[in-house]
């Protein structure tokens, strides 16, 4: 048995109960920014005072009678959406084995394209700058890859210009003496894909 594949999820229905609400996104976006409680951004300060004069609820520090909010500083920061909106938009996101379109986006949460394009990007780009810390280590396995599509005479770019760079191994770099224990899938990268090789430490 596969076990990524089989791995625990959060099913859509799981994601209404827990989520449904704008009082139950809130409190988990709460519990995510202050675990413990809150913390003035500007002097750290935990006394403070909650203002409910506006449809979200604006924290007051008390000693430096700074405000701040749930959303500022988020990607949610400057949204006229509920964040019931944004939570679905990120477990559809997430969920979506081989990626989601901003066109789906916008068919799912039935919003215009220009906010479900912007919505996508902030959400996508949160989610780079996390993995950004995180390295490749032990053994990586890469399957084939293929970037762009058929050349004029019909031919696909793997079997015209693409160029076997061998399995990769260690820290995403292509190491050759590992051809024999690694299964036979290769790592194909077209000549002008620099950045590709890049992100995978192969020299150009």
């Amino acid at each position: 048995m596969n076990r990524i594949q089989f791995q625990p999820g959060m099913s859509l229905f799981e994601l209404f109960r827990r989520f449904g609400t704008e009082a139950q996104c809130a409190a988990a976006l709460e519990q995510a920014r202050w675990p413990e409680d809150f913390r003035c951004p500007r002097c750290g300060g935990a006394a403070h005072c909650v203002l409910g004069v506006r449809a979200r609820k604006t924290f007051q520090c008390n000693a430096c009678h700074h405000q701040t909010s749930l959303i500022a500083g988020a990607v949610f920061e400057g949204t006229k959406l509920g964040l019931t909106v944004w939570f679905l938009a990120i477990y559809l996101i997430s969920q979506a084995k081989t990626g989601l379109s901003a066109l789906a986006l916008k068919r799912d949460l039935g919003v215009s394209y220009p906010t479900a394009w912007l919505m996508h990007h902030k959400l996508m780009q949160a989610m780079v700058e996390r993995e950004a810390g995180y390295v490749l280590c032990g053994t990586v396995q890469v399957d084939d890859a293929y970037l762009g599509g058929e050349l004029n005479d019909g031919t696909c770019y793997r079997a015209a210009n693409w160029q076997c760079l061998g399995e990769t191994a260690g820290r995403g770099k292509c190491d050759r003496s590992h051809r024999a224990a690694l299964p036979r899938k290769a790592v194909y990268v077209y000549p002008l894909a620099a950045d590709f090789r890049a992100a995978l430490g192969v020299a150009p």
